[in-house]
């Protein structure tokens, strides 16, 4: 069992600010507030005002029609983020940042310990979303979600300082695992880091999946009697505020086509799947 830790607490706490109601005049000064200090580009939302809490805010839908790659091959950027990190893993080591690195078995830990086993020297890419980015995430390809492992932890920040700072960090914090596999059958596993502040993931089709609740035990969800599609571009779920998601591929299968401290955005092609 996980205990609960204080980031937690904040993040809950910070979470029911997000989620309160205001009157309209003072959730229009908080979201405006807000927008400006962050400086959000808000040209493809509705405007700020029009958000009854912040957390609406922070999860805001599209209303522009984003262009999305669907080329045969191309797996698309899942989100508006910095890439921090990409590359191929160093058997089982990947980098959170420059000069720390971390083991993919801790990461997917004992429960997907042997299918980890078969992505060493395979591929992965980092996307680090800040508090100004669109919050959503999607799938960027088509795949079947076979099983889902939600681990609680902690919710330390994922910006860059506290990745230089914190070792581990991707190990230490809350995530939800998405076990995925191609139309030939080639394994991706898709990771959603939890981070300080709400600190609420959701997957779009199945709410069951709570994170941050005051449930501390790992839950795993498997969907083999009714098996999982999404398509590239569906969406996937949400983060209540900025954090990171993580794409390994196994061996061969994913040629990156981006660089570390690129700011990339959803619908654009970053890897090309060998198949």
């Amino acid at each position: 069992m996980v205990k609960k830790h204080i980031t937690n607490t904040v993040s809950q706490w910070f979470g029911r600010f997000a989620n309160h109601e205001f009157s309209s005049g003072v959730q229009s000064f908080i979201n405006h507030a807000y927008v400006n200090l962050l400086g959000l580009d808000m040209s493809e939302f509705a405007p700020p005002s029009t958000y009854p809490t912040l957390n609406k805010l922070f999860t805001r839908e599209l209303k522009k029609r984003r262009p999305i790659d669907y080329r045969h091959g191309a797996l698309i950027s899942p989100v508006d983020a910095y890439v921090t990190e990409c590359g191929k893993l160093e058997q089982d080591k990947a980098l959170q940042i420059k000069g720390m690195s971390y083991s993919i078995d801790d990461l997917l830990t004992l429960q997907y310990g042997r299918e980890a086993k078969a992505l060493y020297d395979g591929s992965y890419i980092n996307f680090y979303l800040s508090p100004k980015d669109y919050h959503r995430y999607h799938m960027p390809y088509k795949l079947r979600i076979a099983s889902i492992l939600h681990q609680p932890g902690k919710l330390y920040p994922v910006n860059f300082p506290s990745l230089r700072r914190t070792k581990e960090l991707f190990v230490e914090n809350e995530r939800v695992i998405l076990e995925c596999f191609t139309e030939k059958n080639h394994r991706i596993f898709i990771v959603l880091v939890g981070a300080l502040n709400v600190g609420k993931m959701t997957i779009a089709f199945d709410h069951r999946i709570k994170t941050n609740a005051d449930r501390r035990e790992p839950t795993f969800y498997k969907y083999d009697k009714k098996p999982v599609w999404l398509h590239k571009g569906d969406l996937l779920g949400m983060f209540m505020m900025g954090s990171t998601v993580l794409i390994f591929a196994e061996p061969g299968l994913m040629d990156v086509r981006t660089n570390d401290r690129t700011h990339v955005r959803f619908g654009e092609r970053v890897a090309i799947i060998n198949e």
